[in-house]
């Protein structure tokens, strides 16, 4: 494991969560203890003090590559004078999906599942995160009555199976109000599935070396965790230890990735990254477009390269492995898939496809009636 940076920390410390958020870089003058700075990221970081801060946790920082200022993990890392460029911030929406309703915290846009967001703290802030907005309110957890009104909601709609809760990372709350929070839900029947959205295997993967936490998140289950890589270089051996031991309590972890102009716009990083997922057991769930969220516009690629992409994926890696492209929605309208076409022309009964590799193959469905 690389420890670029940190090479004198006690290996007890560096294997702490705690000790990783306790020295977390959030300002220009540490940062450029361990960085070269280009002028841009100076700029960056002072224009977005106190509207999109920054925070970076040493393990994720270690990641980076200090002579190389487009390296995959600063670009989502370290703050740039764009992100705050009048074209930027004239484009795209705070709450572009519209996330905000009459609950404070509680989303209900899709009729069997809802939105819980608990914290908004995060071990790093990223720059391309949907949830931008919420990075001036500083870091605060919600408390226990706003938990109970959510959970109230909950209740009385009966058509809920589903609970996404994330931030923030909202597996960076209290242990105990991690298992508040589920004891609540568990005591409604009708809630059938509980899903974690959370980045920490990514940025701070100590966190999972607490057997206390793996036990509650076991004692609730069903328990699902959607993660977060967007590159190869984030899968060290230190995530592969953490999600193994996520595993093996029994619970899946999907990964949802963004599809980000600079970080991982490749057909070839894509492919790399769905296969390093694989080898440590996670399913590579989506490739999501990058939402229209005011400060993070400078992220988005057109939706032709995603295709690409996508496109590139087939038949160099079994479909287990081939994320589903998705864009979700301006206004809260919901996920929408998109696919490469692989029908060039129909004549009947007859289709004319073309393979992975190209060729152009007939064939004809011969119903039986």
């Amino acid at each position: 494991m690389r420890r670029r940076f940190f090479q004198d920390v006690p290996e007890s410390d560096w294997l702490s969560y705690e000790w990783q958020i306790k020295n977390r870089i959030k300002t220009l003058e540490e940062l450029k203890r361990f960085i070269d700075l280009t002028p841009e990221e100076e700029e960056g970081i002072r224009r977005t003090r106190g509207i999109y801060p920054m925070a970076i946790t040493p393990y994720y920082l270690s990641l980076m590559d200090p002579e190389d200022p487009s390296d995959p993990v600063r670009l989502q890392a370290i703050p740039r004078a764009v992100e705050m460029d009048e074209k930027v911030q004239s484009r795209g929406e705070p709450d572009a999906l519209k996330e905000e309703g009459p609950i404070p915290g509680l989303t209900h846009r899709y009729p069997d599942r809802v939105l819980m967001v608990v914290t908004t703290f995060c071990a790093v802030y990223c720059r391309h995160c949907m949830r931008k907005r919420i990075f001036s309110k500083g870091e605060r957890s919600v408390t226990r009555e706003e938990i109970d009104i959510m959970v109230d909601y909950i209740r009385r709609h009966e058509e809920v199976r589903d609970v996404l809760i994330s931030g923030g990372d909202p597996l960076s709350l209290s242990l105990e109000k991690i298992e508040y929070i589920l004891k609540r839900l568990r005591e409604i029947k009708h809630v059938e599935i509980i899903r974690f959205g959370t980045r920490l295997p990514v940025l701070a993967p100590q966190r999972f070396f607490n057997d206390r936490l793996l036990d509650i998140l076991e004692k609730y289950s069903p328990i699902w965790i959607n993660t977060h890589f967007n590159h190869p270089n984030e899968i060290t051996e230190l995530a592969e230890e953490a999600i193994d031991r996520i595993l093996r309590r029994g619970i899946p972890v999907n990964n949802q990735a963004v599809l980000l102009k600079g970080v991982n716009d490749d057909p070839e990083t894509m492919l790399q990254l769905s296969r390093k997922l694989l080898r440590i057991k996670v399913k590579p769930q989506y490739l999501f477009h990058c939402d229209p969220i005011r400060g993070a516009i400078h992220f988005r690629t057109t939706v032709d390269k995603g295709i690409e992409i996508i496109r590139y994926m087939r038949g160099r890696i079994s479909g287990m492995g081939i994320p589903t492209y998705a864009v979700d929605l301006p206004g809260g309208k919901g996920k929408v898939p998109i696919s490469p076409s692989y029908v060039v022309r129909r004549e009947g009964d007859k289709f004319i496809f073309q393979s992975y590799d190209g060729d152009l193959v007939e064939y004809t469905i011969d119903e039986v009636t």
